[in-house]
């Protein structure tokens, strides 16, 4: 009995692992992000209209995220390669700037954690995690986890679509 339990797991979760699709390298991933040039709308954690701009620079080396640009809350992100690693860094309007580094990823989903900090100690407020989900060529959600004394925070709830 135990064994067939054991067998159905394992089918389970194999099934799943191959649902999701393979693990992207850290430079398909990057490939994929800078798919989201350009200008998206949304809402924000729900309720809050969102504008987000996405541009690739730095010859191709760099993408850039602005959340609430040229508002007093704009914040920034910027995603690059760091050798065989697809790093962030986000430029909070908490004044801190968490970096993060892909954590795992698949053909629709990249998921970032938490590696250092600056202007921060590590129990104050910031930026932990990031999940990046392409729900369709034109429409994206993040999350974005706070962490506060150790622990999980809110999660910002980003639901976007692109502008044409």
């Amino acid at each position: 009995m135990m064994k067939k339990l054991t067998l159905i797991l394992l089918l389970v979760v194999a099934s799943l692992m191959a649902w999701a699709g393979p693990a992207l390298t850290a430079k398909q991933a990057f490939e994929r992000l800078k798919t989201l040039e350009g200008t998206w709308e949304g809402k924000a954690s729900g309720d809050m209209d969102v504008k987000v701009v996405y541009k690739v620079t730095g010859a191709g080396s760099a993408l850039i995220e602005t959340q609430f640009p040229g508002t007093g809350h704009e914040m920034v992100t910027v995603y690059h390669l760091d050798g065989d690693q697809l790093v962030l860094t986000h430029y909070c309007a908490a004044g801190n700037q968490p970096s993060m580094k892909l954590k795992s990823s698949d053909a629709n989903t990249l998921s970032f954690d938490f590696t250092k900090g600056s202007n921060m100690k590590p129990t104050d407020m910031h930026m932990h995690s990031m999940k990046l989900s392409f729900k369709a060529a034109d429409h994206v959600v993040s999350d974005w986890t706070s962490f506060q004394n150790g622990k999980a925070g809110y999660v910002a709830h980003f639901d976007l679509k692109r502008v044409k």
